[in-house]
């Protein structure tokens, strides 16, 4: 089938020129649906086209983004946070639980920073109880950078969320809740974003890929694109036990049927649905690798973080990377607020080729020089433009698995 836009150039140059009328769809895409307060894309870029690879609800990587980018943001935020709650002034934020994390800590006090930076007073509160000590009420840490970090014990008070008497009057969840915690959330009357009933508890790769699809190709009828130019191919794969080995014939043989419709030679990244921070993801070029998987990959597959166990399995085209970073391969992810791209960084990984699972052991992050990425001077415009478009089609897909949630 042929297109008006058949090519990843022609693509690059219609989005650059035709920018406006891009955007314009883009935010009539996104009325009415509840887009999320922040979220980040993980993009690979290949010779032939654009895809997301990922999706994360609640990013825990500020402190990869530049400071340009960041102050940049600062309206973005205030206006997003004003969307929430218009009277607002209090501001918690629900951490992850891995405290001994020194970078993540360097990530929540830049967000602190970029909300505290808009005039708000913040609050990081935990609902944890092995955090604190018997009878605290707060911990003090120090984070990679060196800067001071206070967490307290959070508390619901007739609905509210609090600090000690300090009622909340927005709070930004920031935990993935792959663990949740035994809390009613339908009866918290504080404003929660995003919400935590999409957290990994509930998601699905395979929903969210299934609405960027339909997003995706949506986008691609209405400019006349061809839809392969800005996303993956994939198959969603169900009821696999990689313990007792049930359902590996199934999933290699989705495996094999993905690869039969790629060019000679590719791969296809099988991924836990519920998998976070890569866990539960192997490379492979044929499904008799999967049904031959030895014992110690098959219990890298079977469960992750807060033991999950992955039943539910993606597979999905790879997407070979054609970014490099240091000689490194490297892909993108870029970061938004309700919707709006606000800044990005690179995942570079020595350890692994271009068609390897870079979000591994061995992953550096470096912040997003579009210069770094672009091979002609004036590139970089376009570059920027499309992972843009592409990371907010994305979040226009989270929106609608938040929407499915909530109704």
């Amino acid at each position: 089938m042929t297109y008006k836009i058949n090519t990843k150039e022609q693509l690059e140059d219609f989005i650059c020129n035709e920018w406006e009328k891009v955007n314009a769809y883009i935010v009539k895409a996104q009325e009415g649906l509840p887009i999320p307060f922040y979220s980040s894309v993980d993009i690979r870029e290949s010779r032939e086209k654009y895809a997301p690879v990922d999706h994360n609800m609640y990013p825990a990587g500020f402190n990869n983004l530049c400071s340009a980018d960041l102050r940049d943001a600062a309206p973005v935020v205030k206006e997003t946070l004003r969307k929430i709650n218009a009277s607002a002034q209090t501001i918690g934020i629900i951490p992850e639980s891995h405290t001994k994390n020194l970078m993540y800590l360097d990530h929540l006090a830049i967000l602190s920073k970029l909300i505290e930076d808009n005039g708000y007073r913040v609050f990081i509160l935990s609902f944890d109880t092995t955090l604190f000590p018997a009878n605290e009420e707060k911990i003090e840490l120090m984070s990679h950078s060196g800067h001071p970090i206070k967490i307290y014990h959070g508390q619901i008070k007739s609905g509210a969320l609090c600090v000690g008497e300090e009622k909340m009057d927005t709070v930004i969840m920031n935990n993935d809740q792959s663990n949740p915690w035994a809390i009613e959330w339908k009866e918290i009357h504080t404003p929660i974003a995003p919400t935590p009933l999409i957290g990994w508890f509930r998601r699905q790769k395979n929903t969210h890929f299934g609405y960027y699809k339909k997003v995706a190709d949506a986008f691609a009828a209405h400019f006349d694109i061809n839809p392969d130019l800005i996303q993956a191919k994939f198959k969603a794969v169900e009821d696999v036990d990689f313990e007792n080995k049930q359902g590996l014939e199934k999933l290699g043989a989705a495996v094999d049927e993905l690869i039969a419709e790629l060019k000679p030679g590719s791969k296809v990244f099988v991924k836990a649905s519920q998998g976070t921070y890569g866990m539960g993801i192997s490379v492979v070029g044929s499904g008799e690798e999967i049904i031959n998987m030895n014992r110690k990959t098959r219990n890298k597959m079977d469960v992750g973080k807060n033991s999950i166990k992955f039943t539910s399995l993606l597979v999905q085209e790879g997407v070979e990377t054609i970014i490099k970073y240091d000689e490194s391969p490297a892909e993108i992810t870029i970061y938004l607020m309700d919707g709006k791209s606000i800044g990005g960084f690179m995942r570079m990984n020595h350890e692994k080729d271009s068609m390897g699972n870079l979000n591994s052991r061995g992953m550096v992050f470096r912040k997003l020089c579009m210069g770094d990425i672009v091979e002609l001077p004036e590139d970089h415009k376009t570059k920027e433009a499309v992972y843009s478009l592409i990371a907010r089609l994305a979040t226009i897909a989270a929106a609608y698995e938040i929407n499915e949630v909530l109704h």
